[in-house]
């Protein structure tokens, strides 16, 4: 029996330089394909972090008017974290989106928040009520039609 186990050992030579080449290639062109989408996965995150803290906003906004008879004149960053102490306000916010603007009209508003990726969501409510909601893509310009940069298609969300 010992014999036997010697013998298999003896004819066992393991894998040839070429067959361990071609997968290391394999590998590699896997991990080609792979990492982008990864990479583009934590942009994604960001800026679902931003649309929901716009939203977030926008419900802070309301109630405010809501106490003010209708009014969003008195809209400001500060008045907003007093409804909703959640709302971060500053780009140090440990790396997280933040709001950044805060524009009140008698009948309308824009709320805007910033993404760790530079990207911008804003909600803007016009004198009739409509809701739009725009974006913007890390350079403040608009993203055009047809083109999707991390959450941000086209200009809108």
């Amino acid at each position: 029996m010992l014999y036997k186990l010697r013998q298999r050992a003896k004819d066992e030579r393991g894998f040839t330089l070429i067959e361990l080449l071609v997968v290391i290639l394999i590998i590699g062109i896997l991990a080609a394909i792979a990492i982008p989408s990864f990479l583009n996965q934590k942009t994604k995150a960001t800026d679902a972090a931003a649309k929901e803290l716009a939203h977030t906003a926008q419900v802070a906004i309301e109630t405010l008017a809501t106490d003010n008879n209708g009014s969003y004149a008195s809209a400001t960053i500060a008045a907003l974290v007093g409804y909703e102490a959640t709302i971060q306000t500053g780009s140090s916010a440990g790396g997280n989106a933040y709001l950044s603007a805060v524009v009140p009209g008698a009948t309308s508003y824009t709320v805007t928040t910033t993404s760790v990726s530079g990207d911008s969501f804003s909600i803007s409510r016009s004198t009739t009520g409509a809701l739009t909601r725009a974006c913007t893509g890390p350079s403040s310009a608009p993203v055009p039609v047809g083109t999707v940069v991390g959450g941000c298609a086209g200009g809108t969300w």
